[in-house]
């Protein structure tokens, strides 16, 4: 994924967050299932989650009672909103034989070497995309109540670029 297009070949690469358990050099690919996670801006904070095996009727009502038929929702902050509506991304498909499992539950896969990829599809409107993908995409003004509240239940969930986040308790400046 990326918003450049016309790329022909992808280096490995230090993973951008120390904590993707990831050590070396990479190339980073996602799975189908998950590919509507990183249907956004590569530096947009979003909360991602979906039902899992063991996810309770309680969390279901609390999480899905504003997109009961929806398979995933993404969470992102409202600030972010004009840009991805304006934003293009290019997602790069490669062949699976040179990519092994990192985080099946998030559906990371890495390559150790320079892939070349075999097709690209554009998106220009990726709310339309994430929509046709089942999925709801909600905005507020904060994620941090959010990401408190999801890390705390039994949902699916991913936390992306978190460290672009607003600050948990901004000041506020008053007049």
């Amino acid at each position: 994924m990326s918003d450049k297009p016309g790329l022909k070949t992808f280096t490995p690469l230090p993973a951008s967050n120390p904590d993707a358990g990831v050590e070396g050099l990479a190339v980073w690919a996602i799975d189908e299932s998950h590919l509507v996670n990183y249907l956004l801006p590569r530096d947009c904070p979003r909360v991602t989650f979906a039902p899992g095996k063991t996810t309770t009727n309680e969390d279901m009502q609390e999480f899905f009672k504003n997109a009961p038929r929806a398979k995933r929702v993404i969470i992102v902050e409202e600030a972010w909103l004009e840009r991805i509506k304006n934003c293009t991304l290019f997602v790069y498909r490669f062949r699976p034989e040179n990519f092994e499992p990192v985080d099946l539950g998030a559906g990371y896969y890495i390559s150790r070497r320079t892939e070349t990829p075999v097709g690209c599809v554009q998106y220009d409107d990726v709310l339309a995309e994430i929509e046709y993908r089942g999925s709801t995409f909600q905005t507020l003004h904060n994620l941090w109540e959010t990401i408190d509240k999801v890390s705390n239940s039994t949902l699916e969930f991913s936390i992306i670029r978190k460290r672009n986040a607003l600050p948990r308790n901004p000041s506020r400046v008053q007049s």
